[in-house]
C-alpha cells in the first residue's frame, strides 16, 4: 500500500469527533503512508463540523467536507469516498467505538487482499443492536450468499478502484452491503479481520431507529434485483467489446 484515504463520516458527534480526528491522525502519522484524512459532517444540527473545522491547521492532511442537509450514514460515506484522492479508501465511525490502532492490522492484509472488512469479536452495542445486527446478517447471506461475518462494521478498507466498477446508490445503511456484494460478484477478494469493539462513551447512535431499519430492508430487496440486472448487462458488453 502506498497511499490512503481515512473517511470518517459524523452526524451529531459533537462530544466525539475532535477526539476521533486525534486518534485517527496519531496512528496515520505512524505509518509509512502518503495519506488523508476526511471528515464528512454530515447535516449535523450540532457543533461537529464548527469542531472539524477548527482542527484543520492541528490534523495534518485533514478536509472536510460537508453534506447539507443530512444524507444519512451511506450519503455521507459516498460523499467520503468520490473526495478520497488516494489508492486506498479506510473509513472508522466517529463515535470511538472502534480502536483506530487496529488500522494495521486492515492494513496488514493488503497484498492478498481488495476489500479487508473488519468483524467484532466481541459486540458492545445494547442487546436490541446486536438482535437486529444478527436479523440483517442472516438475510443478506440468504440473498447474496456468505461474504463476511459481519457486514455493517463500520471499519473497512478497501482499493479505490472498485468504485468504478461498483455502484452505491444507498443513502443509508445499505451501502455497506452494495460495496461488498457488487466486489464479490466482479470477483474482488474479501477478507475478514476480528477486531475489538468498544462501548459507545458519549453521544447517541441512529443506526437502530425503526425508521432506518426498514428502509435498509426494503433496499436490500431492490439492490438483488439491481445487481442481477447489472451483471447481466456487463455479460452482454463483454462479448460485444471483444469482437
Amino acid at each position: 500500500m502506498v497511499s490512503l484515504s481515512f473517511v470518517i463520516p459524523a452526524f451529531n458527534e459533537e462530544p466525539n469527533v475532535a477526539e476521533a480526528l486525534r486518534r485517527a491522525s496519531a496512528v496515520l502519522q505512524t505509518l509509512n503512508l502518503d495519506y488523508e484524512i476526511i471528515l464528512v459532517n454530515d447535516g449535523s444540527r450540532d457543533r461537529t463540523g464548527e469542531i472539524a473545522k477548527s482542527m484543520i491547521g492541528q490534523i495534518p492532511s485533514l478536509r472536510v467536507v460537508e453534506n447539507n442537509p443530512n444524507r444519512g450514514y451511506g450519503g455521507a460515506l459516498k460523499a467520503g469516498f468520490y473526495a478520497a484522492l488516494k489508492d486506498w479508501i479506510a473509513f472508522g465511525p466517529s463515535d470511538n467505538q472502534f480502536d483506530f490502532n487496529q488500522l494495521r492490522d486492515l492494513i496488514a492484509e493488503t497484498n492478498t487482499a481488495d476489500i479487508v472488512t473488519g468483524y467484532r469479536a466481541n459486540d458492545a452495542d445494547s442487546f436490541m443492536r446486536r438482535v437486529n445486527r444478527w436479523g440483517w446478517n442472516w438475510l443478506v447471506r440468504i440473498l447474496f450468499g456468505y461474504m463476511t461475518r459481519d457486514i455493517d462494521c463500520g471499519f473497512k478498507l478497501f482499493r479505490r478502484e472498485i468504485l468504478q466498477h461498483v455502484t452505491l446508490n444507498s443513502d443509508g445503511a445499505m451501502v455497506d452491503t452494495e460495496l461488498l456484494a457488487g466486489a464479490k460478484a466482479r470477483g474482488y477478494e474479501i477478507v475478514e479481520v476480528p477486531l475489538k469493539h468498544l462501548p459507545r462513551t458519549a453521544g447517541s447512535p441512529t443506526g437502530a431507529n425503526v425508521k432506518v431499519i426498514l428502509r435498509a430492508f426494503r433496499d436490500l430487496v431492490r439492490f438483488r434485483f439491481r445487481l442481477w440486472r447489472e451483471l447481466d448487462d456487463e455479460k452482454k458488453v463483454k462479448p460485444a467489446a471483444t469482437q
